[in-house]
């Protein structure tokens, strides 16, 4: 865990990239108390001591089923229902947190990548028993900004400062064609790349972290996802940037679907 001070920060977006939408905006003035964020998403080894310790079976592993990217199955995968609106999102029997990509699929190689395929219950449960809890909006994203006022990015306003690159995201031509110019096609291990401000990796990218809050606006029962993921790409999705947010209902699992933990 580290510790994020207190202060006041600007929470939200109204600039181009944004997406009025999603309710980024308007920018606002938000004060929050000292609190502690741990530096890393929650990984698969950490999320498998809970589980062996309490014997808890996730959403997905009671469903029998998660969605995963298409390009992470075998190509010799048999079909399945996809999402009409994403449709390389596919509908696999079998997969949960211990098996990412279904039944053939294991994370005894992942241990340090982060537990995917969990629901916000899931993550609350989580939470419960190491004594924290989720992160509130606010507290996620005045940590993900690591100090800095107002930029895109954890690090700044440029997505690849000097050629470097800072996150896990999609490079080349989504969803057909991923470069890998980042060095990982699916998730990476939660302590990648250079930390922020604040010493927190992988804010933006890899995988979408549960918060505790509801989401508006739109439908109700849906609560806010941070972070974007692996997944994204600017040709249709900008949502790797601190301010950029997403409402899920509780019950989502989804193969880029994580969260960290934060204390008071």
């Amino acid at each position: 865990m580290v510790t994020i001070p207190a202060g006041e920060f600007l929470m939200g977006s109204e600039d181009a990239f944004a997406y009025p939408g999603d309710g980024e905006g308007p920018v606002r003035a938000v004060t929050l108390p000292s609190f502690r964020m741990s530096a890393r998403a929650v990984s698969n080894a950490e999320f498998r001591r809970f589980a062996d310790a309490t014997g808890y079976r996730t959403s997905a592993e009671r469903y029998g089923w998660s969605f995963v990217f298409a390009g992470l199955l075998p190509d010799d995968f048999p079909p399945t229902r996809g999402v009409a609106a994403a449709p390389w999102w596919r509908q696999v029997e079998g997969a949960d947190w211990r098996h990412p990509e279904g039944p053939q699929s294991t994370v005894d190689e992942r241990g340090g990548h982060p537990v995917v395929h969990v629901d916000w219950q899931d993550a609350r449960a989580y939470c419960a028993w190491a004594g924290k809890r989720l992160p509130t909006e606010a507290e996620w994203e005045r940590a993900a900004r690591g100090g800095e006022q107002g930029r895109v990015f954890p690090w700044g306003d440029e997505l690849e400062p000097g050629g470097e690159h800072r996150m896990n995201v999609w490079q080349g031509e989504f969803p057909r064609y991923n470069s890998e110019a980042d060095g990982w096609y699916g998730t990476c291990p939660v302590d990648a790349f250079e930390p922020n401000g604040f010493g927190l990796y992988n804010m933006t990218g890899n995988i979408w972290e549960w918060c505790a809050d509801r989401f508006r606006p739109g439908p109700g029962g849906r609560h806010v996802t941070k972070g974007g993921s692996y997944l994204c790409h600017s040709s249709y999705c900008r949502r790797y940037r601190v301010a950029a947010r997403q409402g899920l209902t509780p019950d989502s699992t989804t193969g880029n679907l994580g969260f960290r933990c934060v204390l008071d």
